[in-house]
């Protein structure tokens, strides 16, 4: 254990060295405790922020407001926060206020008992303030203190506490579910969408995404993000969700979300992608798995469509994707069939990929055929004709371009 985060135990080191305490805190201790391995650690300390800076060479004052320092030390970043109490929380989200203090109170200034524990590298030894190791045990998720308190201090810790149920499979205790229930209606304005959407994004990372939104939404929080679903019974929600946890494990996250809403156009869908504030490229995926629904659900589809479907990156995805939506014993088959279709257009793939074309416009040219709008309608029909009839020489193509 000891050499296994030399850069963080150099810090914890450094602070020792001058006369600071300095512990690992958090999520990394939970996820120790639990023996799931994690580089992500953060560290705790009562040296005041300047102290900081002053004792590490390579520093960037990334919440100076709140004493948390970034240290840089092998080119690893390290966010080490000074001891604190919140105090004086205004829009749901964050302390307008924090007073430095010791690590017991810093400890009850957090979210979930197990999530405010302590560990000391250079003791091998656990502090904990709030019985956390007790509801590891128990797999319990508890809030520390009211729980009342801690979610109007905090909405996002709504969702948090979902999500980490889900992911570690634990249960989470009566009063703070009841907690949740009583505050789902007002996690907006507090949270802005972009941060639900992070919370989905780590829901998605593990096992048990599906089981996330079925809770939230027992806890009306799903109905809150999207109020089309508010009042939808729970098995609906579970009859959406029941394909995804086949879903590959690099999909997406959008492609878990539009499972609760089938039959959406794509107009809804990307309406939906403005909503939560998406990238260009899940904007992209969507409008790709959208028209790929639509080719994959049609009777009579000719080589030419196959083979610009083929070649763009995301079908693969999209191919298993939809295969995790049909029966199991189907779904080999399924996939066989398409493995064997890709790899029978796999020249006419190539050249898309390439952008390269059998007829190309000097072919048109030498034929007489000046630059302009109808050259570009039959390179693409001489390019339809070439995949769709297997066809490599250029002058049969043309032949057959030219005297339909």
């Amino acid at each position: 254990m000891h050499d296994e985060h030399p850069e963080a135990r150099f810090i914890v080191e450094t602070l020792a060295k001058a006369g600071f305490a300095a512990y690992y805190a958090g999520g990394w201790v939970r996820d120790y405790l639990l023996k799931h391995p994690s580089d992500d650690i953060d560290i705790a300390t009562n040296a005041p922020p300047e102290t900081i800076q002053a004792l590490f060479p390579k520093t960037v004052p990334i919440g100076l407001a709140f004493g948390i320092i970034l240290v840089l030390v092998n080119h690893k970043k390290f966010e080490v926060a000074t001891f604190r109490t919140d105090q004086e929380y205004k829009d749901g989200r964050r302390p307008t206020k924090i007073a430095f203090t010791t690590a017991e109170e810093d400890a009850k200034r957090r979210d979930f008992t197990i999530n405010g524990l302590f560990y000391d590298p250079l003791k091998d030894h656990i502090l904990d303030f709030v019985e956390g190791k007790k509801d590891l045990e128990k797999k319990v998720i508890r809030s520390i203190g009211n729980p009342h308190q801690r979610i109007k201090e905090d909405r996002l810790r709504m969702i948090r506490a979902i999500r980490l149920a889900c992911r570690l499979r634990f249960t989470i205790e009566e009063e703070t579910i009841l907690a949740i229930k009583d505050h789902a209606l007002e996690l907006f304005p507090a949270v802005a969408i972009e941060r639900v959407w992070q919370e989905f994004c780590k829901m998605a990372a593990f096992p048990g995404f599906d089981k996330a939104l079925i809770m939230l939404h027992e806890c009306t929080l799903l109905g809150t993000i999207f109020p089309e679903l508010r009042d939808l019974p729970v098995e609906e929600i579970k009859n959406c969700v029941k394909a995804i946890e086949d879903f590959p494990t690099d999909t997406p996250v959008i492609a878990y979300l539009l499972e609760l809403f089938p039959g959406y156009s794509l107009e809804k869908r990307l309406a939906l992608c403005s909503y939560l504030k998406l990238s260009n490229f899940e904007i992209q995926f969507v409008r790709f798995f959208s028209e790929s629904e639509k080719l994959l659900q049609k009777r009579n589809v000719e080589d030419y469509e196959w083979a610009y479907f083929y070649a763009n990156h995301l079908s693969t995805k999209c191919i298993h994707i939809f295969a995790c939506k049909i029966a199991l014993h189907f779904r080999k088959e399924y996939l066989k069939n398409h493995e064997m279709k890709k790899k029978s257009l796999e020249q006419a793939i190539c050249r898309i990929q390439k952008k390269k074309t059998i007829v190309t416009s000097e072919h048109l040219k030498n034929r007489g055929i000046p630059p302009g709008p109808d050259m570009g309608k039959l390179l693409k029909e001489a390019e339809r004709i070439a995949i769709n009839e297997n066809l490599q020489d250029a002058e049969t193509i043309l032949n057959r371009l030219l005297h339909k």
